[in-house]
């Protein structure tokens, strides 16, 4: 017997029984976008290893440890990892944002090779805004507000909070940088060797560490508000601003940095508690040097990703009240001679006059009994029964297999108005 073939580890199916609640969350997504009048761009999943070198950072764990990079003859490509990179790449590319705003977002597959554990796999999903061309923290609350939307549509809002920071200008950063390290080194003997390897390439990474004693040690941290620039910082107060009279509440983390390079000013994060250690839901901020560094002309940026592995979750976990809809609305049951002619053309004609209703052909064969069967395993509303005698009769009997009631026999051609009262 030949060696039966796996999934590779941390790349996942998603069983027939998992898909509806996956599509329910993504219409979540795509209604709650449409209404703030975003549009969708998709991008390729293989882009050139220079532009995530280039936009996330030679020294951040991603272009370090985690891509999935290979050669295509003389080229090095990679999969891509994030989505904000590629965006920025094809805005560029194709001309999207000169002298001009763009409101834009995506929904697909990434890879990081990383120890998969639950809710952080090797291939997962995101879905990404990326907003170009404003400058203001109008915008930055504008992503905020649509996001706590979101959270209400899901039915989740109860469960996530917002963590606002803001990290200022990169050379805000650079005073503070030195000013931090200069700190961290009376607490070398607390890092483990990432942590002092972190010290000396990224230190403000540091600051989100998981390390127990050194999180206690950072308490005494400078904090980098203080060494904020006067427009980070009024850019900072205007977007706390509009988030109070928004209703909207946050709490502000001084150690929420983020872990790529290109962010600048406004970060974010939500997060929650009911996932254990996988805390953060969705997160983001401002980019404003990004569509530069990687060769377009000067545009503001600002955008978020949140997991849709993750948030499939914890809706999962805190959302009892999910429709669940039925995979079948209305089976198709026949047999006899003629019967197959018969129930293919009525299920068409259902098909093409009634498109919302989820009509299935048994195809398989065999009695009345082994197609009711079927019928109730895939969880049908009701049959529609074509025998030798309803043929001759041009009659259909339908039996109702969820609600009880009794069976009915009616005539063929009064089959599409009979279904407006049964849907």
């Amino acid at each position: 017997m030949a060696k039966t073939i796996q999934a590779i580890r941390g790349m996942n199916d998603c069983a027939p029984t998992e898909t509806p609640l996956w599509q329910w969350v993504e219409s979540k997504v795509r209604g709650v976008l449409a209404n703030y009048g975003y549009s969708e761009v998709r991008m390729p999943i293989v882009e050139s290893t220079p532009l995530f070198a280039r936009a996330i950072g030679e020294v951040t764990d991603v272009v370090s440890k985690e891509m999935y990079t290979f050669w295509d003859n003389d080229e090095q490509l990679t999969l891509r990892p994030e989505g904000t990179a590629g965006c920025v790449r094809a805005a560029i590319e194709r001309g999207w944002i000169y002298n001009n705003e763009q409101r834009l977002w995506y929904m697909g597959p990434m890879f990081r090779h990383e120890r998969p554990q639950k809710g952080r796999y090797r291939q997962f999903h995101q879905a990404g805004v990326e907003i170009f061309g404003i400058p203001n923290a109008e915008v930055d609350a504008e992503l905020i507000i649509l996001t706590a939307r979101l959270w209400k549509a899901l039915g989740i809002d109860q469960h996530v909070s917002l963590q606002l920071n803001s990290i200022g200008s990169l050379e805000a950063r650079a005073n503070y940088r030195s000013v931090l390290v200069e700190f961290l080194q009376q607490y070398t003997d607390l890092m483990n060797d990432e942590e002092k390897e972190r010290l000396v390439k990224n230190p403000l990474r540091i600051l989100d560490t998981k390390n127990e004693a050194l999180q206690d040690a950072l308490n005494g941290a400078p904090k980098l508000l203080d060494y904020l620039d006067d427009d980070s910082r009024e850019h900072f107060a205007q977007l706390c601003s509009l988030l109070d009279a928004m209703n909207i509440r946050y709490e502000i983390n001084p150690k929420l940095v983020r872990g790529l390079d290109y962010y600048n000013k406004t970060v974010f994060e939500w997060v929650t508690s009911a996932l254990g250690a996988q805390g953060t839901v969705c997160g983001g901020g401002r980019y404003d040097g990004l569509v530069e560094q990687l060769g377009g002309h000067a545009s503001p940026g600002v955008g978020f990703a949140m997991g849709l592995e993750r948030l499939v979750l914890l809706v999962q976990e805190v959302n009892h009240n999910i429709p669940v809809e039925n995979a079948v609305d209305i089976y198709m049951v026949y047999q006899g001679e003629g019967t197959t002619v018969a129930a293919f053309k009525l299920a068409e004609q259902i098909r093409s006059e009634q498109p919302q209703l989820r009509v299935m052909l048994h195809c398989s064969g065999g009695n009345f009994k082994k197609q009711f069967k079927r019928a109730d395993k895939v969880g049908a509303k009701i049959a529609l029964v074509i025998g030798e005698s309803e043929l001759q009769n041009n009659q259909v009997v339908v039996k109702h297999l969820l609600s009880g009631a009794d069976q009915q026999t009616i005539a063929l051609d009064n089959v599409i108005e009979h279904l407006k009262t049964e849907f």
